[in-house]
C-alpha cells in the first residue's frame, strides 16, 4: 500500500469524512452529511487544538479513511499522558484491505511520539467485527464504558 498517504485532515476533506462517518448502521442514525455546518465548526475547534489530530488516509487523491487522535495529559498512573482514538472509518471500497490496520498503527506510533504511555479507544457494543479487529491489534477489552447524553 505504498500509494497511501496519512495526513492531517483539511477543511476540504469534510464531505468525504462525514460521508464515511454516516456510512454504517449507527452513523446513518446520528450523522447528517447534507448539512456540513456543525462539522465545519467542530473541525475549526479541533484544528486549533494541538492535542487533536484528525487525519485522513488518501489514495490516488481520494480520501479513503479517517480517525481522530486526542492526546490527554493526566494525573492518574503517575501523571501518564494517554491518547484516545475516535471516529475510525474506512471507505466501503477499502474495507478488508488492511487500511484500518495502517491507520491504527499510525495512531499508536503518533501516540508514542507524543509521549503517551497508553492508547485507549471505545467501540459500540454492537460492533463485534470491530472488537475482533482491535483485539487482533493488541487492544484488550479492559473496561466497561458509560455515556450520558446531554
Amino acid at each position: 500500500m505504498s500509494d497511501l498517504t496519512i495526513r492531517p485532515a483539511e477543511r476540504g476533506d469534510l464531505p468525504a469524512v462525514v460521508a464515511m462517518l454516516a456510512d454504517d448502521p449507527l452513523g446513518a442514525l446520528r450523522e447528517s452529511p447534507d448539512d456540513l455546518t456543525p462539522y465545519a465548526a467542530a473541525f475549526d475547534r479541533l484544528d486549533g487544538d494541538p492535542h487533536q489530530h484528525v487525519v485522513v488516509a488518501e489514495r490516488a487523491g481520494k480520501v479513503v479513511g479517517t480517525l481522530q487522535l486526542t492526546i490527554i495529559p493526566g494525573l492518574s498512573r503517575r501523571g501518564m499522558t494517554r491518547s484516545i482514538i475516535e471516529g475510525v472509518r474506512i471507505h466501503a471500497e477499502e474495507r478488508g484491505s488492511g487500511l484500518g490496520t495502517q491507520l491504527i498503527e499510525w495512531a499508536v506510533a503518533e501516540s508514542r511520539l507524543q509521549g503517551c504511555g497508553l492508547v485507549q479507544l471505545t467501540s459500540d457494543v454492537t460492533r463485534t467485527d470491530a472488537h475482533r479487529f482491535y483485539e487482533r491489534l493488541g487492544f484488550e477489552p479492559s473496561h466497561l464504558g458509560f455515556k450520558l447524553s446531554l
